[in-house]
């Protein structure tokens, strides 16, 4: 149904007093209540065909603006520091947390060394507290997770350096 074809239809229901109307076509829907609402206006509801709308002139595609090359450099070195460094990552989805309890201090800070072994935090999954063990020795480096906040598996927690 075209636009002209609805008016039309609306102009009839107001006309003859048909109380409601509702036509039903593929991806489109139309509803006519030709009763009184009170207000003396008439409610009409329209319904929109399923099938997404499309200009019919092209769209000029915005051209990108200019980036800049002089921060990309640090972002290289940044990336190059941390490439010699171990990423510990987690092992599973859940709740990340770096102290045993609410009042106590986190298993390991940034500067502290570690053995294989070493109790780096827990992860909350289902209710189930799994605590994080370290799989290689050496110093932690960046913590990469607040305290408390959910995480992915996979999801990078430390960075060490195994030197």
């Amino acid at each position: 149904m075209n636009l002209e074809e609805i008016k039309d239809l609306i102009k009839l229901v107001s006309k003859t007093g048909i109380g409601k109307v509702k036509i039903e076509s593929e991806g489109f829907k139309i509803s006519i209540d030709g009763g009184s609402n009170g207000s003396g206006e008439q409610p009409i509801i329209v319904q929109a065909p399923a099938q997404p709308f499309v200009a019919a002139t092209p769209v000029a595609p915005v051209a990108a603006a200019p980036v800049a090359t002089t921060p990309a450099a640090p972002v290289a070195a940044a990336e190059s520091d941390d490439s010699k460094y171990v990423t510990i990552k987690s092992p599973m989805i859940g709740t990340f947390y770096r102290t045993p309890g609410p009042d106590k201090d986190p298993f390991v800070n940034v500067g502290s060394t570690i053995q294989v072994g070493s109790k780096l935090c827990i992860i909350e999954a289902m209710k189930t507290f799994n605590e994080i063990e370290a799989e290689i020795s050496g110093k932690i480096v960046k913590v990469l997770v607040d305290n408390a906040t959910p995480v992915d598996y996979d999801q990078p927690l430390f960075l060490v350096d195994p030197a």
